[in-house]
């Protein structure tokens, strides 16, 4: 069985989708690529997540051929291949239809940086693609889709991995991170802030016109965990 570890790791993304309720029945999806091979590990389409097993996984290349599996893969493997392919830091992307990210996407609203649970996370706003056009959606979409998430990153100068996550207008998130695990984290991330986010704009409907913390407050909470002088955490040893 080709890459049984990176099969595991992919599973329990997929897993973690389910235990934080990111997902309902068998929507969603998260995969992995393993770089120094060139082949990327997704949970196969349609499968109850209670039934799935690491040798269920399928294996493909870069390009979506398939190279092991006898099950047919996420239909949306072409967005995350194409998302590997262009973003070469990313080693896992996690889609999902969880509620309050999804509600941004359906909104076409990216979510503003209201506090610091955000900044933790997302040095920045989370984006919102422009909405596909009919071509678009006739046409490939999926990989369209994909493109419509480079689009948004090529044209606002974004940095994938200091925002790792992008809404698909009038469809839902995507998250990424270096690893499977890091991947669902910010998924589940990415849900909670979403969730902060709307509840402060009810509460609140000029809150985004204020552009959410001042720029000194974001850098602040998210270059503490990611930047190269991080304090947060413990030293590794």
């Amino acid at each position: 069985m080709l890459l049984k570890s990176l099969r595991e790791a992919v599973l329990d993304a997929n897993l973690e989708l389910v235990r934080k309720g990111l997902v309902l029945y068998t929507f969603g999806n998260a995969s992995g690529v393993d770089r120094a091979q060139g082949l990327v590990v997704i949970k196969p389409s349609g499968v109850d997540y209670d039934k799935l097993r690491p040798e269920d996984m399928v294996v493909t290349d870069l390009h979506g051929k398939i190279v092991e599996g006898t099950l047919r893969p996420s239909s949306d493997l072409d967005t995350h291949t194409l998302l590997y392919r262009e973003f070469a830091e990313i080693g896992a992307v996690v889609h999902t239809h969880s509620e309050f990210a999804t509600s941004f996407a359906q909104a076409g609203l990216a979510i503003p940086p209201l506090g610091t649970t955000h900044a933790d996370y997302f040095h920045g706003p989370v984006p919102v693609t422009a909405p596909l056009s009919d071509a678009a959606i006739q046409g490939d979409y999926v990989h369209e889709t994909g493109l419509a998430i480079v689009a948004k990153f090529r044209s606002s100068g974004l940095d994938p991995m200091a925002v790792p996550a992008c809404l698909v207008a009038g469809h839902a998130p995507f998250a990424w991170g270096r690893t499977a695990n890091e991947a669902a984290h910010n998924a589940v991330v990415l849900e909670a802030v979403a969730r902060m986010a709307y509840n402060t704009l009810t509460l609140r409907a000029d809150a985004a016109s204020a552009a959410g913390v001042s720029q000194a407050l974001l850098d602040r909470h998210y270059l503490r965990k990611h930047g190269k002088d991080a304090t947060y955490g413990q030293e590794k040893q």
